[in-house]
């Protein structure tokens, strides 16, 4: 039985799934750091535990809340319902993002904690150039067509795994290190860490992000079409239960990334498996 959960639900899951993701990224930073003086070697285990992690905690939560755990993913989806197909409304849009903050920054704390350092302590290093910026940018909009992409081929049951993959690539060939999610981002401005990032340079990351995903949203629709109910343009044709399956399944990648992320609750089988 697929398991319809309720708006408190899912934000709480939201919460607990992006709080879980902080803790992955910047525990496996400040371990990683602590283990190696060498940056790259550090480097590659930090990414390796964040893919992880990532792809576990989308895994976990995607049946339940859509596992989006980035804001650029929520509003992909906000805009996705916007634009005349399934999605978040605006209220809940907004809780889902107020969620997502709130759990990075808890993530944050919790693993400044849990290495016995102190808690609530900003970052201080500071990450800006325009260079950077573009990075940001590149990583996010890359992170919105992988999401949207295999949405939209209706194969939304790769999404853990390839979000996971994407993001563990990413940190590597981007010159800002892929953070990719407003609320991962300023989750890492509580942790002066191999992860963190300082305030100062949160306006430029966030609106570079935003950008990116916009510019994301704009690649999948150039690639492959807008998305729309069953039997419109822009789906595949089919009519009846086939199309409306069809129509559910490209649903489930409205979905971040984290670092950071996947989609709308799922309707039918053909995203993850339903709890029940």
């Amino acid at each position: 039985m697929t398991f319809h959960a309720s708006l408190p639900r899912r934000a709480a899951a939201e919460l607990i799934g992006t709080a879980g993701l902080l803790v992955v990224v910047i525990g496996s930073g400040i371990q990683a750091a602590a283990l190696s003086r060498d940056t790259g070697v550090a480097l590659v285990a930090n990414s390796l535990a964040s893919a992880i992690g990532l792809g576990l905690i989308i895994t976990l939560f995607g049946p339940l809340s859509g596992a989006h755990l980035n804001p650029v993913v929520t509003l992909t989806s906000w805009w996705g319902r916007r634009s005349g197909g399934d999605g978040l409304g605006g209220r809940e849009a907004l809780v889902y993002t107020a969620a997502q903050t709130a759990g990075a920054i808890g993530g944050a704390v919790l693993a400044e904690a849990m290495f016995g350092r102190t808690p609530g302590t900003f970052a201080t290093q500071v990450r800006d150039g325009g260079h950077l910026l573009v990075g940001e940018v590149v990583a996010t909009a890359g992170l919105v067509l992988v999401i949207q992409g295999l949405g939209r081929i209706g194969r939304p049951r790769l999404i853990p795994a390839a979000v996971a993959a994407y993001i563990a690539a990413a940190i590597w060939f981007t010159s800002s290190g892929s953070f990719a999610n407003p609320a991962g981002t300023i989750g890492r401005a509580f942790s002066d860490s191999f992860t963190g990032i300082a305030p100062q340079s949160l306006p430029g990351f966030v609106a570079a992000q935003l950008v990116g995903g916009a510019l994301g949203l704009v690649l999948a629709g150039l690639l492959y079409g807008k998305t729309g109910k069953p039997g419109k343009p822009g789906n595949t044709g089919n009519t009846g239960k086939g199309a409306a399956a069809a129509h559910h399944a490209a649903t489930v990648a409205e979905a971040e990334i984290g670092t950071d992320a996947v989609a709308e609750i799922p309707r039918t089988k053909e995203a993850y498996e339903p709890i029940g």
